[in-house]
């Protein structure tokens, strides 16, 4: 056990009683945040939301003009994905598969169990069937179990359906229209195993011309503190060959991308991306940032550009000078997961060509931060604006959590569909008519 484990394991039940301090102050987010002196004390904060059902007839907020409703009941959904005919496809995962080993994993394991989130992964792909585009779903069936170790990333590409769940990546035949999939699955590309809770969720994305495929793999530790043979292939978005072969790091030093999407005016490729923990209340941004070929965000070396992480040995002082930094910061601690640029029509001007970022919510600070959706307004192929909540009401309290977002995609008719995975739901956002 490492020295920073040892810590946990000592600090554990004193820092659930303290808790965090402080705030986010709206001077972390945006281009150029402005970033506190880290806190590395003994005691970490371990500030967790009891989760409570959503009461009846009550749904998260949006602003004024827009219309939330309930799409459809789903058990612990994670992430979405639209078919061609309209169809929603919803991976059902979570995070417990094995007991925990590590003091780490263990101190994760008493804080799920402590907030009712689900304990069993259900490990399968539902359909979701709005038959007659009311906006609400009519018939929810299985479109894919049986083989999968919590899936997570989907992708449909030249007549074959992609799945990654936590240690690879498989395909399946598909056609058009098909409500589910009894064919077995072939794995074409083997990625790192995510532990109990080190970043398990595997993400697709098909480059604009179809002939790659990207991964995400989030990182095997908070900072490297379970050495560096750990994190191979860890840490990075992944490229790939539509047949699996040719696997080789695409962009690197990114703690654990999720998100991915294509600026619609550019057409670069965006994650975002959580950043890591106990050097304090404000540090260190998650962040929302372009995806180039080579490019080297600094993890575990360094963080928000060339600023070192002095608990990473040994110190890598040539990596720490190449880390770039990222493009717009979010706020620590917000746990951004999920990425859709709106390039539909159906809302409003102002959301144009913007990014919507579902944020699930701290677990290590106090206030609160996160449990909500964002906007954040693009202009010229960069953002142009600070973070504007834009659904809200995950968090009705303090202490007290309805649900946390996780996937969103932008539906065929222009909503916006957000999967909550401890709420049980998937919500959809559309103009009030």
């Amino acid at each position: 056990m490492t020295p920073r484990l040892l810590q946990l394991a000592a600090c554990a039940v004193f820092a659930v009683m303290v808790g965090g301090s402080g705030s986010t102050p709206s001077s972390s987010t945006g281009p150029n945040p402005k970033l506190p002196v880290p806190d590395t004390g003994l005691v970490p904060s371990l500030h967790f939301a009891t989760h409570e059902s959503w009461p009846k007839n009550v749904a998260p907020k949006a602003p004024l003009g827009f219309v939330v409703t309930r799409y459809a009941t789903v058990d612990h959904p994670r992430w979405l994905y639209v078919l061609p005919n309209g169809d929603v496809l919803a991976a059902q995962s979570s995070i417990i598969r094995t007991p925990p080993t590590s003091m780490q994993d263990r101190i994760h394991y008493w804080l799920e169990r402590h907030t009712n989130v689900i304990v069993k992964s259900p490990d399968r792909i539902a359909l979701l069937r709005d038959a007659n585009r009311d906006g609400m779903v009519d018939k929810t069936s299985t479109f894919l179990s049986g083989d999968l170790d919590r899936p997570f990333g989907m992708l449909l590409a030249n007549g074959t359906f992609y799945v990654a769940d936590t240690g690879s990546v498989k395909t399946y035949p598909y056609r058009d229209g098909e409500v589910s999939i009894s064919a077995k699955g072939k794995k074409i590309a083997t990625l790192p195993v995510g532990g109990y809770n080190n970043h398990w969720t595997r993400n697709l994305f098909a480059r604009a011309d179809g002939k790659k495929i990207y991964v995400t793999v989030g990182s095997g530790s908070n900072a490297g503190e379970n050495g560096l043979d750990n994190e191979k292939l860890r840490a990075n978005v992944l490229e790939m060959n539509p047949d699996g072969s040719g696997l080789r790091v695409y962009a690197s030093g990114i703690r654990n991308p999720n998100g991915l999407g294509y600026e619609p005016v550019t057409k670069q490729l965006w994650t975002v991306s959580n950043e890591r923990d106990f050097l304090g209340a404000n540090l260190v941004p998650d962040f929302l940032t372009r995806v180039r070929d080579g490019d080297f965000y600094g993890w575990p070396w360094a963080y928000w550009g060339q600023h070192a992480d002095e608990r990473v040995e040994p110190r890598r002082a040539d990596l720490i000078a190449k880390a770039k930094t990222p493009d717009y910061a979010l706020g620590a601690h917000v746990a951004a997961l999920g990425l859709a640029f709106y390039t539909s029509d159906a809302f409003p001007a102002r959301y144009r060509g913007g990014a919507f970022i579902t944020e699930h919510g701290s677990w290590n600070r106090s206030p609160y931060v996160g449990y909500k959706v964002v906007y954040v307004p693009f202009k010229n192929g960069m953002p142009s604006g600070l973070p504007q909540d834009f659904l809200t009401g995950f968090l009705p309290e303090d202490g007290t959590a309805y649900g946390r977002p996780v996937g969103i995609v932008v539906a065929p008719d222009g909503a916006l569909l957000i999967a909550d995975d401890t709420g049980g739901a998937i919500w959809r956002v559309a103009v009030k008519k």
